[in-house]
This record gives C-alpha cells, structure tokens and sequence, in this order.
C-alpha cells in the first residue's frame, strides 16, 4: 500500500462523514425519511442504481466471468424488460397515492395485516441481504489491503452508521451519487489496465476468451442445476429486478424523495443506463482476467483473480481507488439497508401499530429515529461478520432474498391487477409461498440460486388466487392499478 492509496481511502472516508455532518442540520422527519419531496432525477437514478447494485455484485460480476460464462450479461436484458413496468406501473402508483412507504398503499388496498406481512418480509430480507453484500465485498478488501475482515466490516458499518444517522435520506442519497462516480473510473481504469497487461488487443483478448470456453453467451438448457443457465437468469433477474426496484422499500424511497413523479420515471430510465454501463465493465474484466491468467500459467480461484491482480499490478493511487469503490459499495449496502428498513419498522409498525409512542415535537421523533438507525445497523454490522460459515455468500443471498422478495412481489401483483383477491388469500399465498422457498432452498442446494426466484413468486400467487377464488366477496377494490390511474386521469404525470 502506498501511501497515494490511504490518501484514496482517506479522502473517499471523509468525504461520506462530511456529507453526513452537512445534511445533518435541520433535521424534520420528513427531511430525514424523504429528502422533503426535493431530489432530482440524476439523484434519484444514481442512488438506486449504485445501492441496489450492491457490493456482492461488484465482486461476483467478475468472478462468474473469470470462470468463463459471460451468460450473466442476460440479466441486462431481464433489467431493460423490467425498467418500463417500474417506470409505467409501480412510480405512479406510490406518487399519486402519496405514501409513505411501499407498504402504506397495501393496508389501503386489503388490510393493515397486509401491510404488516409485507413490511415485515421486507425487513428481513434486508438485514440478510445487508449481511451478505457486506460480507462478500469486505473479503476483498480484507485480501487486498491485508487487514482482518472482521476490522473491515466493523470499522466501516460505523462510518456508515454514523453519516446515515446525522444526514438521512439525502446524505445516503448523494453518498451513493459519489460511490457510482467512484466505482464507474474504477471499473473503466481497472479494464484499460488488464488488456495492457495482457500484451493483446481489445478484440484478440475477447477472441482468445471465447474460444478458450464453452457457451460464453448463451444456455438454453432446461436444467435447475445448470449454473448461469440463461432460463434461469431471464426469469429469475427479471422478478429479483421488478422486486427490488418496485417492491422494496429501499428504492420506493428514493421514487418518494424526488421532486416529481416525471422526475422519479426519469431517474429510473438513468439507473438502467448506469447498470449497462457498470455490468459490463466488470464482464469484461473477469474475462480479460482469465486470458491473462491462462497466458501467465497461473491458477487462481474465481474469486481472488480480481483483488489478486490489483494488490500487485495496480500502480500507487489506483489501489487505493480500487479499494474506495469497494468500501463505497459496502456502506452503501449498509445505509441504505438501516435507513430504510428504520423507515419501515417506524411508518408501518410503530406509527400504525402504537400511535401513542410517537412524540409530539418533531425533534424529539428525529432523535428516536436516529436512535433505531443505530440499533438496525449494529444489528446487521453484527450479522455481517458471522455469514461466512454458512457457504456461499451469493447463493445465500439469492436465496434468502427469493424465499422473501418473490412473495413480496407476488402480493403487489395481485394487489394491483387482480380485483377479487382477498387478505386471507394474499396472506396465506405470501406466508406459504416464503415457507416453500425456505424449504427447498435448505433441501436442494444443487439448485441454481435465481431458480428460487420464480419458485417463491409462482407459489406465492397460484396459492393466494386459489384461496382468494374460494373467499372472495362480491364487492371488488378500485384500488387496482388500473382504478388508480383513472382515478387519478386529471393529474397530469409531473405533479
């Protein structure tokens, strides 16, 4: 480590506190859960692409790549399907309803037990997702910089923690804005450095790559056990996408923070732009990371040709660079977590649940606010440090957030276009269709982790329909999407 990289390091760490300590004057509820209603759409776009596209994926991209399939580009295209039903359907739902959070709009289509079961579904498959994601890219660290992990994860669940408390949304929100910016030179520095060091040409390296594996593009077998089998990243990051960027708390908050609905889709045509950007870059890098190891005659683990490469080729300032974009990623993995599954446990449990415990002056709910953000994020900091044993930190993650984000979405599927369903159907389709997730993931670990996607949303919704068919009432919801949008047919799309 030279010394131009720990004034990298230095440098990116001071300015994420900074942001914290700026934003953190004036705090009002609605500035701390919402911005108050004032970000614009590079803001909006950049932060969720750069917190959804989380630390695992910074380090996995590559890693599937050095392995010789690039197959994970098919979730690019399941991304560019899934952008205009984020954009078109669920950002108008949640602006014209003005809520709160994506939760608020299911107790006033069905039942607060709804809301309830969803929200909560919600915050567990954050904290886990928030575990691993943070895990995963604090190993890589940890080997770059030659540190214990268990020193990485700690130290900088503090720094998040810390800038997430006194800012709020908004120094999450241009936090995340300065991570994309950090990552994307990394990501274009890091591919212009391996094809030098590979002594080959852009197109002879690809070329080399190519013909050195098998079925680099495509697999269309129908197999679960396939690994990065193209039916199953289709399918499976096509329902992990429409969940994470339309169900999930994490980036509903952000749609809720901008300063208009035309503003949020805006933002949400950006983060797609960014994603076609940032994933292909890493593509490219585990594969020229493969050629180049071939050439050397080295064998290196998937995992470790990445940090390998930088700590002994990157030159002084650009390890330092690589090393602030995966810290980037790790906190903001962590703020956005705590920040938003505080925002659920506040708005959907304790402001619903128990009125009576929220203060009456306004300072005095930011402090308790503040004081859960605390709490949350030592909760995940602590769980962090522990995944590793359990296997495989993506599959895991894949996992868990399939066994809870695939009934998620079932429920806002079944919510905004089937009229006749019922809470005790959408209850009991949700809680059946996590069960059966859990179950077979624990049962058939063979199994492809994004398999899961569309097993924990299909049985989720066969389950609720049957049973909502079997209890339904006579009188049906206007607040379907469709009722929503006629309700709603005078606003016009900026207000």
């Amino acid at each position: 480590m030279h010394p131009l990289d720990y004034a990298a390091i230095g440098a990116y760490l001071v300015v994420t506190v900074s942001l914290g300590i700026a934003f953190g004057r004036h705090q009002s509820r609605r500035e701390f859960f919402a911005a108050s209603g004032t970000m614009g759409w590079m803001t909006v776009g950049l932060s969720v692409m750069a917190t959804l596209f989380s630390s695992n994926s910074f380090v996995f991209f590559p890693s599937a790549a050095y392995e010789g399939s690039l197959r994970m580009g098919m979730s690019l295209v399941a991304f560019s399907l899934m952008t205009p039903v984020i954009v078109f359907i669920f950002i108008p739902v949640f602006t014209r309803l003005k809520c709160e959070t994506a939760y608020e709009y299911l107790e006033r289509r069905y039942h607060v037990s709804v809301r309830c079961l969803a929200s909560g579904l919600f915050v567990l498959l954050r904290i886990g997702w928030m575990a691993s994601a943070t895990f995963a890219a604090a190993l890589v660290v940890a080997k770059v910089a030659d540190v214990p992990q268990t020193a990485v994860i700690i130290t900088l669940g503090i720094v998040a923690i810390l800038y997430t408390m006194l800012g709020g949304l908004r120094a999450v929100m241009w936090t995340d804005v300065v991570q994309f910016f950090v990552f994307t030179t990394v990501v274009i520095l890091a591919l212009g450095l391996v094809i030098a060091k590979s002594g080959l040409g852009p197109v002879e390296l690809f070329g080399d790559y190519v013909s050195a594996h098998k079925n680099v593009f495509f697999d269309f077998e129908p197999s679960l056990t396939l690994a990065y089998g193209s039916w199953a990243l289709l399918l499976g990051s096509f329902l992990e996408g429409v969940s994470a960027f339309g169900a999930d708390q994490v980036a509903v908050q952000r749609y809720l923070s901008a300063k208009s609905e035309r503003t949020a889709q805006i933002g949400s045509w950006l983060n797609l732009a960014g994603m076609w950007i940032v994933m292909p870059g890493l593509l490219l890098i585990g594969a020229g990371l493969s050629v180049y190891y071939l050439r050397q005659g080295e064998i290196m683990k998937p995992d470790e040709a990445l940090p390998t490469f930088a700590r002994f080729h990157f030159p002084p300032g650009m390890t330092g660079l690589f090393l602030a974009a995966l810290l980037a990623a790790i906190m903001s993995s962590i703020d956005s977590g705590i920040h938003s599954v505080t925002t659920a446990l506040v708005v959907d449990f304790r402001d619903r649940l128990l009125p009576a415990w929220r203060p009456e002056r306004d300072a005095d709910d930011v402090r308790f606010i503040r004081t859960l953000v605390i709490f949350i994020g030592i909760i995940s900091v602590g769980l962090a440090c522990f995944v590793g044993p359990l296997g495989n930190v993506f599959a895991i993650a894949k996992k868990l957030t399939a066994a809870f984000g695939g009934p998620l979405l079932a429920v806002f599927v079944l919510a905004l276009f089937f009229q006749r369903s019922t809470v005790i159907g959408v209850f009991s389709g949700a809680l059946s269709g996590a069960g059966i997730t859990l179950w077979l993931s624990l049962v058939r670990t063979d199994w492809f982790a994004l398999w899961f996607w569309p097993i924990g949303f299909g049985s989720a919704l066969v389950i609720a329909m049957a049973i909502s068919l079997l209890t339904q009432k006579r009188s049906r919801s206007t607040l379907t999407w469709a009722g929503i949008m006629r309700q709603n047919s005078d606003t016009p799309s900026s207000s």
